[in-house]
C-alpha cells in the first residue's frame, strides 16, 4: 500500500503544480496539455486505489464466493448438444406437421378497396 500512497502523493503534487502553471497563462496550449496529462496520471492512481479497496473488501467477506458458470460453448465441446429450437410433439401422425387443432387462427380483416 505504501507504493500507492507514494504514487498518489507524487501525482497529486504534480497535478497541483501543473494546474498553477496553467492557471497563470490559460492560453498556453502546452501547459493545458501538461495539466491534462497530470490529471490522467492522477486518475490512473485513483483507479488503482479503487482496485485495492475492492480486493481488500473481497478478502474480508466471509461468505463463499459465487461460482462463475461455464460458457455455453464449453458445454457443447464436451458433447452435450443443445438445440435452440423447441421440441415438437406430434400427436396427430401427419408426418411432422403440428396438430391442426392447436393452431390459433386470427379473424381476417375485410379488404379495403382503393378509390381512384
Amino acid at each position: 500500500m505504501s507504493e500507492i500512497k507514494q504514487r498518489l502523493q507524487e501525482s497529486a503534487e504534480n497535478c497541483v503544480n501543473r494546474y498553477e502553471a496553467w492557471d497563470a497563462t490559460k492560453t498556453d496550449s502546452d501547459k493545458r496539455e501538461d495539466l491534462q496529462e497530470a490529471i490522467h496520471d492522477l486518475r490512473k492512481v485513483a483507479s488503482r486505489l479503487e482496485i485495492e479497496i475492492a480486493i481488500s473488501e473481497r478478502q474480508n467477506v466471509t461468505s463463499k464466493p459465487i461460482a462463475i458458470p461455464q460458457h455455453r460453448s464449453q458445454s457443447k465441446a464436451k458433447g452435450a448438444v443443445e438445440s435452440i429450437l423447441p421440441e415438437t410433439t406430434n400427436t396427430s401422425g401427419n408426418s411432422g406437421k403440428p396438430d391442426q387443432k392447436s393452431r390459433k387462427t386470427r379473424p381476417r380483416r375485410p379488404v379495403r378497396k382503393k378509390s381512384d
